[in-house]
C-alpha cells in the first residue's frame, strides 16, 4: 500500500520542561509498536509553553511533529495539538509514560471492529522509581463500558474511575465534538472521560497497555492537586458537564460526518 493512502493513528503528548527528559523513553515505547498493515503513527508533541528545555529531547523522526505555545496546562496543550491530528484516532501518551508492546494494535482492533465504540482504555500499571510496577485494584473485565458506567463508579468511589484516562484512544471526530480536554487546572482528562462515557460506549482492554510513571515532579503528586477546595470544584464541574451531556439524549453510535 502506498504512503499516500496509509491511515494514521495520532499520538498526542503534552510536555513541559521537568517531564521532557522522559520523552526518549516514551518514543522508544512508541517506536516498538507494530501496527496492522496499512497503518502508521504520527506523534504530535506539544510543549505547554515556549522554553528551550524540551526541544533537545524530541526525537529526530519524520513521524514526530513538535510544537510550542502559550502555557495553559496539559489539557490546553493536548487540545491545540489536535490542529495537527491528521488521522481518525487520537491516542494519549503523557510525556513521562510508556506504551506496552501491542497497545496501539489492540486499540485499533477494537475501534475498527465496532463503529459503535467511541473510545478505548486499557489496564495500567504504575511504574515506580525503582523500575518495578504495581497494579490498580478493581480493574473491570475485558469488554464494553456502557454509557454512564464511568460516572456511576466515579461517584461511588471517591471520584476514582474504574478505567484510566491516561490510556485513552478515541475517535477524533468524537473528541472534537466534545471540545477536547476540559479547561481545568487538573483532572482535565477525567473530565473528558466522563463526557465521552456520557454519550458513547467505550471498551476496556484487560491486557496492560500503559506504564504510568510515578515520580516526584509529576503534576498529580503536587500539593495543589489535592487541595480540597480546588478538587471539589474540579469534580463538581466535571460531573455537571457529564450530566448535562447525558440530558441531551444525544448518543454517539457511529462515526460522525464532518463537512
Amino acid at each position: 500500500m502506498s504512503a499516500a493512502v496509509r491511515r494514521r493513528v495520532i499520538i498526542v503528548t503534552a510536555v513541559h520542561g521537568p517531564s521532557a527528559r522522559f520523552l526518549p523513553e516514551a518514543y522508544a515505547s512508541l517506536h516498538e509498536q507494530e501496527l496492522p498493515e496499512g497503518w502508521e503513527w504520527h506523534w504530535v508533541v506539544q510543549e505547554d509553553g515556549t522554553s528551550e528545555a524540551v526541544a533537545p529531547f524530541v526525537p529526530d523522526d519524520s513521524r514526530v511533529t513538535f510544537r510550542q505555545g502559550r502555557a495553559g496546562g496539559p489539557g490546553v496543550a493536548r487540545t491545540i495539538a489536535l490542529a495537527h491530528a491528521d488521522g481518525p484516532y487520537v491516542k494519549v501518551l503523557d510525556a513521562d509514560d510508556r506504551l506496552t508492546p501491542g497497545a496501539l494494535a489492540r486499540d485499533l482492533a477494537v475501534l475498527e471492529g465496532d463503529s459503535g465504540i467511541g473510545w478505548v482504555t486499557s489496564r495500567v500499571l504504575d511504574l515506580l522509581p525503582d523500575g518495578s510496577t504495581a497494579g490498580f485494584p478493581g480493574d473491570p473485565d475485558e469488554g464494553p463500558v456502557e454509557r454512564g458506567a464511568v460516572l456511576d463508579h466515579w461517584r461511588a468511589h471517591d471520584f476514582r474511575a474504574q478505567v484510566h484516562p491516561a490510556s485513552l484512544c478515541v475517535r477524533q471526530e468524537l473528541l472534537l465534538a466534545l471540545g477536547g480536554w476540559m479547561a481545568l487546572p487538573a483532572s482535565e482528562d477525567t473530565g473528558l472521560l466522563l463526557a465521552l462515557n456520557a454519550v458513547s460506549r467505550g471498551w476496556f482492554s484487560a491486557e496492560v497497555g500503559l506504564l504510568y510513571r510515578k515520580w516526584e515532579g509529576q503534576a498529580t503528586g503536587q500539593a495543589s492537586h489535592v487541595d480540597p477546595a480546588e478538587r471539589a470544584a474540579r469534580m463538581a464541574v466535571a460531573e455537571a458537564r457529564a450530566r448535562a451531556l447525558a440530558a441531551t439524549h444525544w448518543t454517539y453510535d457511529s462515526p460522525i460526518t464532518i463537512a
